[in-house]
């Protein structure tokens, strides 16, 4: 279809176009809910709930690095540590076990869904304007999913084994509850995912001439000082080993972002 075509288009058909795009999003994520429906039960024992006990592969990794280094690794990580999952609502688990199965089919039809988008707007755009997609459609996946590897390998574990074991009291016993737990799970993660994203979007900004290097160069020290304090309030602990595990990846987007980004003609000149 060519844009000639799709200016002839009525309004409606857009919107039949649209619905037949969203029918098709829906199925997919209906079936693949599904499928984590029936196996939710070992993903929560192998995977939702592996950072609760000390066998977690992460935790075991840094009790080893906590051995060899002490001044380096910080001290909560050495000895057992087991988070007591509560459910405290009746139908929590049964709710539970239906949401979290539609959030990992959200994440797992992440490409799916990006592509269905893609095939809508794609007619209405120049051949200039397409040729980017297949590098845009690859690297935003790919980022999308190192960002919530991130998140479910280091930005919740080091929060949860932080927050899990600070005693305000020792008459205060610790026992998390099944819908905070998966709040945080899902809401970490997610959102790691999408922070991952920045160098697309700062590419796309570029694109359109919205965004230029210049803006990174100017205001560096300025995200420095803000994803400090976004990192320290995404893991609460004092130690500066696991601030920087959470900093460093942060900031590696603000300079992976800078270096997509288009200069500004003055600036190519200099």
């Amino acid at each position: 279809m060519t844009v000639e075509e799709i200016s002839e288009m009525t309004f409606w058909d857009h919107i039949d176009d649209l619905r037949k795009v969203l029918f098709r999003i829906a199925a997919f994520m209906v079936v693949v809910s599904g499928v984590f429906f029936a196996y939710m039960r070992e993903l929560f024992d192998y995977v939702i709930l592996a950072p609760t006990r000390n066998d977690f592969f992460v935790y075991e990794w840094m009790n080893r690095m906590a051995a060899k280094y002490p001044l380096i690794f910080p001290d909560f990580c050495i000895g057992e540590f087991h988070v007591k999952i509560i459910n405290i609502n009746l139908s929590s688990q049964f709710f539970i076990h239906m949401s979290t199965s539609m959030w990992l089919a959200l994440v797992v039809s992440f490409p799916f869904l990006i592509y269905q988008i893609w095939l809508f707007v794609k007619p209405a755009l120049y051949d200039n304007e397409k040729k980017n997609a297949g590098p845009a459609f690859f690297y935003g996946n790919l980022l999308f999913f190192l960002g919530v590897a991130v998140g479910y390998v280091m930005v919740f574990p080091l929060s949860l084994r932080f927050l899990a074991g600070y005693e305000l009291s020792t008459l205060i016993e610790n026992s998390v509850s099944l819908d905070s737990y998966m709040d945080s799970f899902l809401m970490l993660c997610f959102i790691m995912g999408l922070v991952f994203e920045l160098p697309l979007l700062s590419w796309l900004l570029s694109k359109i001439g919205i965004l230029h290097r210049g803006f990174f160069n100017k205001f560096r020290k300025h995200a420095v000082v803000v994803l400090l304090v976004l990192a320290a309030v995404i893991t609460p602990s004092g130690d500066p080993f696991t601030l920087m595990v959470v900093f460093l990846p942060i900031y590696m987007l603000w300079e992976i972002s800078a270096m997509v980004v288009k200069k500004k003609p003055k600036e190519v000149e200099d």
